[in-house]
């Protein structure tokens, strides 16, 4: 570097560098420095890359305001949730803000508690701070009627999805993931398969029995009775678990709709002094820790992938707001978490 450019360096250093200092250093002109640094215009990449190196050097931070100004972008996200617990946002927002967070944008939560007219004073006011996008969730995945029409700005659903189709979705694939956990006790030998879940007017419930069920009968297999269907409790499935004990059919394995209900069959099946997995298999859903790993044995669940969900919907967004949208359904994969609630089985016979 030349003496006068380290002399412009020290001097720009004694105090916070602006975009004149950059372009300064980099030789080039005050607007040329702008455009490599918001990614605007058309400029040789070497030009660019020489701005962001200059810039690095004097340790330069952008004036909001100023991008603000410049760009019509206040660099701010809403996001409008029904999940009051807080048991699929905070994953979900977690997701959102690693995606948002690489660009320095802030998302501002709302928690419209189940409340249509809360919900719609948060949309007012999260336009009304001019945001660039708005991300809707909540706690339930079936279908929802769209916020609003003719939205200034562009809007992902996550988690639950709209019943536009022109509006952009992500939703977990609950069918791959009841599909996986039957492969799995499948795969391990587990042809007596009992399936307990949650209330079937539950959106969830009705998909994860209906995968279940389809999946058994691609090998010619079926249910051990009928899906059981219940609540989203322990107490469910300890009651579930006592009706299939004393019911005539056999069963080496039960598949629950969710992690709670997976937990109270594994305490009736102890009780009882059946052994998991030796006699019975158990798989849930949810991956919910606080469930799996206080399970005893722990418990082998299907994960929704939330974090994974919520970076898909942030990139969606962002996508949107840069002018392409994608509309539709899109299926975020489920995993499988095995843990020691599943092995190989004894014989029953």
């Amino acid at each position: 570097m030349s003496p006068r450019k380290i002399e412009e360096t020290e001097r720009a250093l004694s105090r916070p560098a602006t975009i004149s200092d950059v372009a300064r250093l980099a030789g080039v002109s005050v607007g040329t420095a702008s455009k490599a640094l918001n990614g605007r215009g058309s400029l040789r990449e070497e030009t660019r890359r020489r701005v962001r190196l200059a810039a690095d050097e004097l340790g330069f931070q952008p004036n909001s305001a100023a991008l603000t100004l410049n760009s019509g972008r206040t660099y701010t996200v809403g996001m409008i949730t029904t999940d009051t617990i807080g048991r699929f946002s905070i994953p979900l927002m977690t997701g959102v803000e690693d995606a948002l967070g690489a660009g320095r944008m802030s998302v501002f939560l709302c928690d419209a508690r189940d409340d249509p007219i809360r919900e719609q004073y948060y949309l007012r006011t999260l336009l009304s701070r001019r945001v660039d996008g708005i991300i809707v969730t909540g706690r339930r995945t079936e279908a929802r009627a769209p916020i609003g029409t003719d939205l200034p700005v562009p809007v992902v659903y996550a988690f639950i999805s709209s019943t536009d189709p022109h509006d952009c979705s992500v939703v977990p694939d609950e069918t791959g993931g009841a599909r996986k956990a039957v492969d799995h006790l499948l795969a391990l030998g587990r042809t007596r398969i009992a399936h307990i879940t949650g209330p079937e007017r539950h959106h969830s419930a009705r998909v994860r029995a209906d995968a279940t069920t389809a999946r058994l009968a691609e090998e010619g297999l079926g249910l051990v009775g009928a899906p059981m269907f219940g609540e989203w409790s322990e107490a469910w499935g300890r009651q579930a678990a006592g009706i299939l004990m004393g019911a005539p059919d056999r069963f080496d394995a039960v598949f629950c709709g969710s992690d709670q209900i997976a937990r109270g069959v594994a305490d009736a099946l102890r009780a009882a002094g059946r052994r998991v997995p030796d006699d019975v298999a158990l798989v849930g859903f949810d991956n919910w820790e606080v469930m799996t790993l206080a399970c005893q044995p722990a418990l082998t669940s299907v994960d929704m992938e939330l974090e994974h969900l919520g970076r898909t919907a942030a990139n969606l967004l962002l996508t949107a707001i840069n002018g392409e949208p994608a509309p539709g359904r899109h299926l975020n994969p489920c995993r499988l978490v095995v843990r020691d609630s599943t092995a190989v089985p004894v014989d029953l016979d």
